[in-house]
């Protein structure tokens, strides 16, 4: 469990964002009823048209925010149209609230095939079944696909599909937000230039 002491601590003098996130992401795990790891996050494609959604973080280290998706669904276009993103963590029962942005690269094969054969198997069975962002006629057409796939798949392991893969955002800027009384939050930002390492760290205005 997280201490008393950490809750407490006063974030605005850390001079790390990742451990700092790490911290915070823990003890949402423990104060968040579901998806303490959910996150919006934002594409804009050729368009120049903003969208949003919400996706579940599945990693994080040095070198980016991972998350998973087909390739043929909305974001996945967008995102190779486009390969810059941002996310927002929000916390609501800590009152905390993370934003992050940078550019965008496709994770490893052999990353995305670890990752595939975590899922449960009926997962697996969904990423092949589901043609993610088209139009669907009917529910019994969905399950179709998953009955189809359930029957190719019956036998030994699944593989992954070759639309399905994951993305890392690497970031060049992480914002953290604490809710303060009277509206007088604390904020603080973290910045960097593309594949640096060092951060530099502002304080700013609520």
């Amino acid at each position: 469990m997280a201490s008393t002491e950490l809750r407490k601590a006063d974030f605005t003098t850390r001079q790390d964002p990742l451990p700092l996130f790490g911290d915070w992401l823990d003890e949402a795990g423990e104060a968040e009823p579901n998806d303490p790891n959910a996150a919006a996050l934002a594409t804009c494609g050729a368009d120049g048209l903003p969208d949003v959604r919400m996706v579940l973080l599945k990693g994080f280290d040095a070198r980016g925010f991972v998350f998973y998706t087909n390739f043929e669904s909305r974001k996945g276009e967008e995102l190779r149209e486009n390969m810059q993103a941002a996310m927002c963590f929000h916390w609501k029962s800590l009152r905390r609230q993370v934003r992050l942005r940078g550019p965008v690269a496709q994770v490893s094969d052999a990353e995305a095939d670890e990752y595939f054969a975590s899922r449960a198997r009926a997962s697996r069975i969904g990423a092949w079944a589901s043609k993610q962002s088209r139009p669907l006629e009917s529910r019994f057409a969905l399950e179709k696909e998953v009955a189809k796939y359930t029957a190719k798949f019956a036998v030994g392991d699944i593989p992954r599909p070759p639309h399905w893969s994951g993305f890392r955002i690497a970031p060049v800027y992480i914002e953290f937000w604490k809710d303060g009384a009277f509206r007088l939050h604390d904020r603080i930002v973290f910045q960097r230039e593309p594949e640096e390492e060092v951060w530099t760290k502002t304080r700013l205005y609520p």
